[in-house]
C-alpha cells in the first residue's frame, strides 16, 4: 500500500490532468496556460491531498491503533511505534494488529472451551467417583437397618464393608483436598537436605506385606553411599509410596519392583521400574490425568482413588522437575524424575 505522500502526488497528477484536459476545450488557450494550470493543479492539489490524508484519515488510523494496543493484554504482542512511524503505513499495520488479536482471540475461546470441557469431565468424574463407595456404604447400613435381628456375623461383615467403602471415600477427599492445595499454592514445599536411600528403604518396610502377598521382591540399587537431595521429605515420601505402591498393585505374581537412584551433574534422577504388563502407547500422555484409568475394571478392584498420579506429577512440579513415565507392554513400566543435590 502507498504512503500518504506518493498517494497524494499520484491524487494530485490525475486531478491536475482533468482540470488541464477540461481547460483545453475552451478557445484561445495556448500552450503556457495549459502547462501553468497544470502545474500549479499539481502542486496546489498534492499539497491539500497530502495533509487531508495525514491529518484526517492516517492520523485517526493511529488512534485506532493506540486503542488496539489499549485493549490488548500486556502480554500480547505489539508492534512499536517507532516501527509504525518508519513504515508511514498505519493501515497495513492495523491490519496485522487486527489479525493478530483476532488470531489471539480464536485461541483464547479455543482454550476456554477446552477448559470447560475439562471441567465437565472432572465433574463427571468426580461424581461417579464419590457415588460408588457412598452408595455402597448405604447399601450395607440400610441392609442391617431393615433386618435388626441379623446373625452378629453376617453384620459384622456388613459393618467391615461399610467401614471399607467410608475409608475410602476419605481418602478420595483427602486425595481431592491434595491436589487443590498444591494447585492453588495453599501447601508449601519445605525443601531440606534429605537422604533418598533410607526413605526407599523405610517405605519398603511399610509395603513389605503387599509386596510378600504377591511375592514381589522389592529392590534399592544404584549411587553408592548418601543421596543427598533437596527435598520435602513428607511429600516425596508421598511420591515414593505412591510410585511403589502402584508397582505392586498393577505388577505381574512374582514380579519385581526396583528403585534405581543415579548420580547426575546437578541432580540424583529417581527411577521406579517394574516388570508388569506396562501401558500401551496411546495411554501414556493422559495417564497423570486426574481420575484417568488405562484399565478401569482392574483399578477398581485394586482400589485407590485415581488421583494419585497427578498428585504425584504436581508435587514433582512444584519441586522444579518433570516426571516422565515409559513402558512398554510386557516388559513394565518405568517413572523417572530428578531432585537436586543438597
Amino acid at each position: 500500500m502507498l504512503s500518504p505522500r506518493y498517494l497524494s502526488l499520484l491524487l494530485a497528477f490525475v486531478i491536475a490532468g482533468v482540470c488541464t484536459s477540461f481547460l483545453s476545450f475552451l478557445p484561445n488557450t495556448d500552450f503556457t496556460i495549459l502547462f501553468v494550470c497544470f502545474i500549479s493543479s499539481f502542486i496546489f492539489g498534492s499539497a491539500v491531498i497530502y495533509f487531508a490524508l495525514d491529518n484526517l484519515v492516517f492520523k485517526e488510523v493511529n488512534k485506532l491503533y493506540d486503542r488496539i494496543k489499549q485493549i490488548k493484554k500486556k502480554n500480547f504482542s505489539v508492534i512499536p511505534r517507532k516501527q509504525l512511524i518508519e513504515k508511514e503505513n498505519p493501515i497495513e499495520l492495523l491490519k496485522e494488529e487486527l489479525n493478530s488479536y483476532v488470531t489471539t482471540k480464536e485461541d483464547e475461546v479455543k482454550e476456554l472451551k477446552k477448559a470447560a470441557k475439562y471441567r465437565q469431565e472432572f465433574l463427571a468424574d468426580v461424581s461417579h467417583e464419590l457415588k460408588t463407595p457412598i452408595f455402597a456404604a448405604q447399601g450395607f447400613v440400610h441392609t442391617l437397618l431393615d433386618n435388626p435381628e441379623e446373625d452378629p456375623e453376617i453384620r459384622k461383615r456388613f459393618l467391615e464393608k461399610a467401614a471399607k467403602s467410608l475409608d475410602g471415600l476419605d481418602i478420595l477427599v483427602k486425595d481431592l483436598l491434595t491436589v487443590s492445595q498444591i494447585e492453588t499454592g495453599a501447601i508449601k514445599i519445605d525443601k531440606k537436605a534429605l537422604d533418598l536411600k533410607p526413605l526407599v528403604i523405610e517405605i519398603f518396610e511399610q509395603l513389605e506385606a503387599k509386596a510378600k502377598a504377591k511375592n514381589i521382591e522389592l529392590k534399592l540399587i544404584g549411587h553408592n553411599g548418601p543421596v543427598l537431595v533437596k527435598a520435602d521429605y513428607q511429600r516425596i515420601s508421598q511420591v515414593l509410596v505412591n510410585l511403589i505402591d502402584n508397582g505392586i498393585k498393577y505388577g505381574h505374581q512374582d514380579g519385581k519392583v526396583t528403585v534405581q537412584l543415579e548420580e547426575k551433574k546437578k541432580a540424583f534422577l529417581v527411577m521406579v521400574k517394574d516388570n508388569g504388563p506396562g501401558v500401551p502407547a496411546e495411554h501414556l500422555p493422559r495417564l497423570f490425568e486426574r481420575f484417568y484409568r488405562v484399565d478401569k475394571s482392574r483399578a477398581k478392584m485394586s482400589g485407590g482413588s485415581g488421583l494419585g498420579l497427578s498428585i504425584v506429577k504436581h508435587i514433582i512440579q512444584a519441586h522444579n522437575s518433570k516426571i516422565a513415565v515409559f513402558s512398554k507392554i510386557d516388559k513394565g513400566t518405568s517413572f523417572q524424575f530428578k531432585l537436586e543435590k543438597a
